[in-house]
């Protein structure tokens, strides 16, 4: 019998399972607590926030077989009967990630239609044409991170990590210096599971800003993307105002967070592993290799939310009745003995096989992942080959994770730069 064959009736359906896993909405121990769903099999029974039940997907075979199959839906709208019942609060932490309408929820010929008008602006061509931009947008910051005082505590977190990608997706969005710092913050709170304030009011605000940047570049249209997908609302009427909208905010909130853990990911690997950097520096390892094995060992959105079976699904050995909330834990999956031999949770580089889910898999695939790669080869080792010498300025115990299970990284990360004596040209390249 294969995963998606019937089952026979002595599957596990809900109601036989041992009591559910409480995810922790702190994200205190991401890791910890992927390895423990794990332990229990392919699929758990979970918590979310509000006592909503989902399953979790800890295994990759079996997130790829959800993934390309049609029964498994991303729309809530359509096939949530929780979500269309009333059932999911308005002021759910993950509300935004279930109620917008874009191609991340969107479904069969709906969704479709949506990444043909997205993918364009992610085509090989054009990431390879920011590169440019975005080594000088790197070369700027740490030209400002080098007129620091000597012996000045940094955080790599906000100085660094964080101001890449924001940056860069800035530019390719077209969004102006004045609304970055709304947007900013409207992000970093939809990615947290115990967020800060009502997430009414972020989605609104969100929404709202957005809804200024449209108008902007409707009267100042650009070479943008912004402007791109104006033209296809304006122009084709292929696209509505509400979708616009939530287009621009997947492609803002996906093209920013995601790419900030990745960095800030990274410069943890390095900084509390010296032995890497040596490896770097004699070509042992490349920054790709370094890179690849950090999508793995700690993807930047460690749980997705959320998919739905459309009609009952029998997979490995377990019922998904219709209806039911499915969680994709991929820090969970990319640790799979299976793929990854005996050492699944040792971060190493050089490892044969660096296979990972951090960027999806199948019709949604992330459209950005080239680049995220893009940027995180070009920020990484302008970095330390500008500040060679950069060392964390508390021990690696004290770093606090973010207050969330689907964003992996820290809230700040205080450095000292220790600046080399000669510093070039200023350049990372």
């Amino acid at each position: 019998m294969t995963d998606l064959q019937p089952a026979p009736a002595s599957l596990s359906v809900p109601g036989r399972e041992p009591d559910p896993i409480r995810l922790d909405v702190t994200g205190a121990d991401i890791i910890g607590e992927a390895l423990a769903l794990r332990a229990r099999g392919p699929l758990v029974q979970v918590l979310l926030p509000g006592d909503i039940p989902a399953w979790a997907v800890t295994d990759a075979e079996v997130i790829k077989q959800l993934f390309t199959d049609w029964r498994v839906s991303k729309d809530a709208h359509r096939h949530w009967p929780t979500f269309i019942a009333g059932g999911v609060p308005a002021d759910w932490p993950q509300i935004a990630w279930v109620s917008v309408r874009n191609m991340f929820t969107a479904y069969g010929k709906e969704h479709h239609r949506l990444r043909r008008l997205v993918g364009p602006a992610f085509s090989a061509r054009r990431v390879a044409a920011l590169r440019p931009q975005i080594r000088m947008i790197i070369r700027r910051l740490l030209d400002d991170l080098a007129a620091r005082p000597d012996g000045a505590v940094i955080d790599l977190r906000e100085d660094y990590a964080t101001q890449v990608p924001l940056r860069v997706i800035s530019a390719l969005m077209g969004v102006p210096a004045e609304l970055q710092p709304r947007l900013r913050v409207c992000v970093d709170e939809i990615f947290s599971t115990s967020p800060r304030r009502d997430p009414r009011a972020t989605f609104t605000e969100l929404v709202d800003t957005l809804t200024q940047l449209v108008a902007r570049r409707r009267v100042e249209p650009g070479a943008d993307m912004t402007s791109l997908l104006i033209g296809h609302r304006d122009n084709d009427d292929r696209l509505s105002e509400e979708e616009l909208v939530h287009t621009l905010l997947l492609v803002i909130s996906a093209g920013y967070e995601t790419t900030v853990n990745l960095i800030d990911q990274a410069v943890y690997r390095l900084l509390t592993q010296s032995e890497l950097l040596a490896r770097l520096r004699v070509g042992a390892v490349t920054w790709s290799q370094v890179i690849e094995e950090c999508l793995r060992f700690a993807p930047p959105v460690p749980n997705l939310p959320l998919r739905y079976a459309v009609t009952d699904i029998d997979i490995a050995g377990t019922r998904i009745r219709a209806g039911e909330a499915i969680l994709a834990c991929f820090a969970a999956a990319n640790r799979d003995p299976q793929l990854h031999g005996p050492d699944p949770d040792v971060f190493d580089p050089a490892r044969s096989n660096k296979e990972h889910l951090s960027f999806g898999y199948g019709p949604h695939y992330c459209l950005g992942a080239a680049l995220a790669r893009l940027e995180a080869i070009e920020a990484l080792p302008a970095l330390f080959g500008r500040f060679p010498e950069l060392t964390l300025a508390v021990e690696p115990g004290q770093l606090r994770p973010l207050p969330s299970f689907v964003s992996q990284g820290h809230q700040a990360m205080p450095a000292y730069l220790d600046r080399p004596r000669d510093l070039g040209d200023g350049h990372g390249h």
